[in-house]
């Protein structure tokens, strides 16, 4: 289980709710819930919290996944 300092967790705020994180396993959890009444989940990857909401996460995921999929392009003389 990645442990998160408490001094890094100290200066860290949900996106979401703007309070604080307190870490439970592998995860960062929001000290307060959001508007849906769910405290908001951050999962912390190779040590590092991953603060997107789970859509905007999906997003990057998905936008990330393109990029190396695609064949870089070449600009056009001008």
């Amino acid at each position: 289980m990645p442990h998160i300092s408490p001094e890094l967790l100290s200066v860290l705020r949900c996106p979401v709710t703007g309070s604080a994180l307190v870490q439970e396993g592998d995860e960062l959890v929001a000290a307060v819930a959001g508007d849906s009444g769910v405290k908001p989940r951050y999962a912390i990857e190779d040590g590092i919290p991953l603060l997107l909401p789970p859509e905007l996460l999906a997003a990057a995921t998905t936008a990330a996944s393109d990029q190396h999929d695609s064949a870089p392009g070449t600009a056009a003389a001008g």
